[in-house]
């Protein structure tokens, strides 16, 4: 469905990124990786696909490094046609106690890199008259949690943020949504359960319990590959008019 598309997916080397990117590319889309850590591992995955890959290791908190590489994707394989705005951080702590440091690093990475890449990415795929951006929100994106100040502040921005590019390209063929995941296993969250078990005493297995719990209804985490699929509706010709959307895949979290 995708053949002769190119898909831009930040933060993609791990987690969600990598879960939409594979399932993107097998579709037939190019796919243009970015992130930290292994390069390679997730190369070889989307490669295995069928499709060219290439990587750019842009620091997402660098509006000059964003623009290197829309310029780099453009180089390669002529024009982003998907951009998939992933890359995000976290940080826990109340907000008389939250860094002022991690507050800037993280409205940077989760919420501004979203617009920088955005801005530079829409004058092609207007030009094309075709373009697909997707920003991976969060379920904080429409509710919010103590101690996230900075990941509530910034997702809720997000969703403003698809709402206005879809609405300044309504008439186009471009679509710009957001998916909303609840809770996903993804190594940010893998945190936040290995810090949980190890501040009650209590299994990894008993941690993630009580983590789902409290908020997800459905008592099981939304995958990558489900992510994934969401995206790939988003490309198809079943979501040309769907425009502004901030799609929870939330386990009921929100239904509450």
């Amino acid at each position: 469905m995708l053949k002769g598309k190119t898909a831009l997916v930040t933060g993609s080397t791990s987690g969600i990124g990598l879960g939409i990117a594979k399932a993107l590319a097998a579709q037939g889309a190019n796919i243009v990786l970015n992130g930290f850590g292994d390069i390679e591992g997730p190369r070889a995955e989307v490669a295995a696909l069928g499709v060219q890959v290439a990587y750019h290791g842009a620091d997402m908190s660098k509006p000059a490094e964003i623009e290197d590489m829309l310029k780099f994707a453009a180089a390669q394989f002529g024009r982003v046609d998907i951009l998939v705005n992933n890359a995000g951080i976290q940080h826990v702590a109340r907000i008389e106690n939250f860094p002022v440091e991690r507050w800037d690093a993280i409205i940077a990475i989760n919420l501004s890199s979203a617009f920088h890449a955005t801005r530079l990415a829409l004058p092609a795929m207007q030009k094309a008259n075709w373009g697909r951006i997707i920003n991976v929100a969060s379920v904080h994106g429409l509710v919010a949690s103590a101690e996230k100040s900075a990941y509530v502040t910034a997702k809720h921005g997000v969703v403003g943020l698809t709402k206005v590019t879809a609405l300044e390209n309504a008439t186009t063929g471009v679509t710009c949504n957001a998916i909303c995941p609840g809770w996903v296993l993804t190594p940010l969250v893998q945190k936040q359960v290995d810090a949980r078990a190890a501040a009650g005493g209590i299994s990894n297995a008993e941690a993630t319990k009580q983590l789902l719990g409290e908020k997800e209804p459905s008592l099981q985490f939304t995958t990558p590959d489900e992510l994934g699929a969401l995206a790939v509706f988003f490309c198809s010709p079943a979501g040309n008019n769907v425009r502004g959307v901030a799609w929870n895949m939330d386990g009921g979290w929100t239904a509450q």
